[in-house]
């Protein structure tokens, strides 16, 4: 039996992969098991292939974990097309569709031989006892139910959620595709036992949700009453969460006709006094920078989040990568500081996402809330939010004696100044993009204009000093350092645990605060560090980068940075990190690796 199993599954648009997928991840959560699944498709519009990993275990999870214990090809072109997102080794089971004519010992999978191959006739199965070929991923569950010891009726009831509103004679042929898998497992038994282990806990409360989910909810609770923005991979779950549930807060969304529209009607929002948020990726931040240049002028606050794609230009919309990083941080005209952070899961998006909203409503400023593709869109099973237990920061409104001649952008000690809105009696001020005085009249004059660039970047000092904004794991006098953020600092940490179970010393730095850069923060942290990684899913090793521009770092601090759709394995981290003890040992600092771009 094992505590830990990674399942992979790939096959053509209409086979119902995904819907498998999170069958079984309903499954395990029923019956008390932890679990993240991630899915990926194609870059075609309508068709072509999907995909999704489901790693299953009895204890917390960091990551979708490294290579497949059990792969499933109901297509053979179609799954290799993901390449290194579902990788095979000997460790692992293949099962595939029979009538694709391969033999168990000639399976396309270039110098690999899997511990088992098992041709089975999947969709022959679906057609004698459903009547359809749509039922191959309902054979699936069934086999995969035998094989992993899952509970038939946990599995059989989300099969009838999922299927709601069909016909009895869909759910009955289902039922029966479901039972001929499972009698097909059972009489083609695995060599080596891959059943789970019972769950650590059961019965508890929990939730299956997903990043874009957690965020729309969580700015909801956060106070946000206005969203408008346009659909946008991997971002438009946000949107459409908002359009179904807002309204029943008092809230109002607007799909506006393009990202600059929608990134107006924010600002607009927000100067009419409401929290207002606006969700994107890469192409749609683009457009949307001179407005942000104009909520940073007027000092007006709103969030406005980034779902990281693969990029340039339309890239791989389907792909999860880290490289809009430094997009967030410099793209903006003039001398601008914006608050850019980053959740770590789908859990942590919650938390990010309200502390995304209290910074721009105490610092008065656009904050930019930067997820990625993997952490948005997978679904994880965790442990129910305690709302009572949030804190929330709403912007500091002028009093009476601040509005007997009331200077909106008034020049105070912590750079801050009370904003009005529309209809506050004597509250009235100029909120255009032009520089100011502190009335908000227009202003040339250049003495003015450091004195506004100088309140408008000094506010921010107090949140660079906000340790609460940054994990750090392990030994604090470690030699070795790893520094990673987003989703991938998942996989530093799982690398981080595999390591001390060797006896490795080393520590983790995970920023959720990424810009402006806490000089502070990092150099506690590297204060001990010899050696050590920044891991990152971007070509240039953005991360690395930004923090060697504000930072003395160790001399031994490498880059570990790859482009989207090339998954980082902790396993790899793990060796890399080897080489360094081992390098240490030998009584000198490791040269850094050569850097890609």
């Amino acid at each position: 039996m094992t505590s830990d199993l990674v399942i992979g599954m790939a096959g053509a648009g209409g086979d119902g992969v995904i819907s498998a997928g999170e069958a079984l991840m309903s499954a395990a959560a029923r019956e008390g098991y932890r679990a993240i699944m991630t899915k990926s498709y194609g870059p075609q519009i309508r068709g072509g292939e999907s995909s999704f990993r489901l790693r299953l275990a009895t204890r917390a999870l960091f990551t979708a974990g490294g290579t497949l214990d059990f792969a499933v090809a109901l297509n053979w072109n179609d799954f290799l097309r993901f390449g290194a997102e579902l990788p095979v080794d000997g460790r692992t089971v293949v099962v595939y569709e029979e009538d694709s004519g391969v033999a168990p010992n000639a399976l396309p999978l270039a110098g690999v031989t899997p511990a088992e191959a098992i041709a089975a006739p999947i969709e022959r199965i679906a057609r004698e006892t459903a009547g359809t070929n749509k039922a191959k991923n309902t054979v699936v569950l069934g086999l995969l139910a035998e094989w992993l010891g899952l509970s038939r009726d946990d599995l059989l009831a989300g099969l009838r959620k999922r299927l709601a509103g069909k016909s009895t004679e869909v759910l009955e042929g289902n039922e029966r595709a479901f039972d001929a898998g499972a009698a097909f497992a059972k009489a083609h038994p695995l060599r080596a036992d891959r059943r789970l282990e019972s769950p650590q806990t059961t019965g508890a409360e929990r939730m299956l949700v997903d990043g874009n989910e957690m965020c729309a909810a969580a700015a909801i609770v956060a106070g946000c009453e206005f969203f408008s923005g346009y659909p946008i991979t991997p971002s438009s779950e946000i949107m459409h969460w908002l359009s179904r549930e807002i309204w029943r807060y008092g809230g109002t969304v607007l799909q506006a006709e393009d990202e600059i529209a929608g990134m107006g009607a924010v600002v607009g929002a927000s100067f009419a006094g409401r929290k207002a948020m606006t969700a994107t990726s890469g192409p749609g931040m683009s457009l949307k920078t001179e407005m942000l240049g104009l909520a940073t002028i007027a000092e007006l606050p709103l969030v406005c989040v980034n779902v990281q794609r693969g990029g340039p230009s339309t890239g791989m919309p389907t792909k999860s990568e880290q490289s809009d990083l430094l997009q967030a941080v410099f793209s903006a005209h003039g001398d601008v500081v914006r608050p850019v952070i980053a959740p770590i899961s789908v859990a942590d998006t919650f938390r990010m996402t309200v502390e995304a909203f209290n910074i721009a409503e105490q610092y008065q400023t656009p904050v930019i809330l930067l997820s990625d593709a993997d952490i948005a869109q997978r679904k994880e099973i965790i442990d129910p939010i305690d709302t009572s237990a949030v804190t929330i920061v709403n912007r500091r409104i002028p009093n009476d004696r601040e509005l007997e001649d009331y200077a909106r952008f008034q020049i105070t000690e912590s750079g801050v100044s009370p904003i009005s809105h529309p209809g506050m009696e004597r509250g009235n001020y100029l909120a255009s993009g032009i520089e100011h005085s502190e009335h908000g009249a227009p202003t040339a004059s250049g003495e003015l204009h450091a004195r506004m660039n100088d309140k408008r970047i000094r506010k921010l000092a107090p949140l660079k000093a906000r340790r609460d904004l940054f994990t750090i794991d392990g030994d604090r006098e470690a030699p070795i350092g790893l520094v990673s953020w987003g989703s991938v600092a998942g996989v530093a940490l799982e690398a981080a645990d595999l390591a001390r179970r060797e006896g490795i010393k080393l520590k983790v730095l995970v920023p959720r605060l990424m810009y402006p850069v806490s000089e502070e923060v990092y150099e506690d942290f590297f204060a001990s560090v010899r050696a050590g990684l920044v891991i990152e899913q971007s070509h240039q090793g953005q991360l690395y980068r930004l923090i060697r521009m504000f930072v003395d770092t160790p001399r031994g601090l490498e880059s570990l940075a790859r482009s989207g759709a090339n998954p980082i394995a902790p396993a790899e981290v793990l060796d890399r990190v080897r080489r360094m003890v081992t390098t240490m040992q030998r009584g000198r600092a490791p040269e850094p690796e050569p850097m890609a771009g």
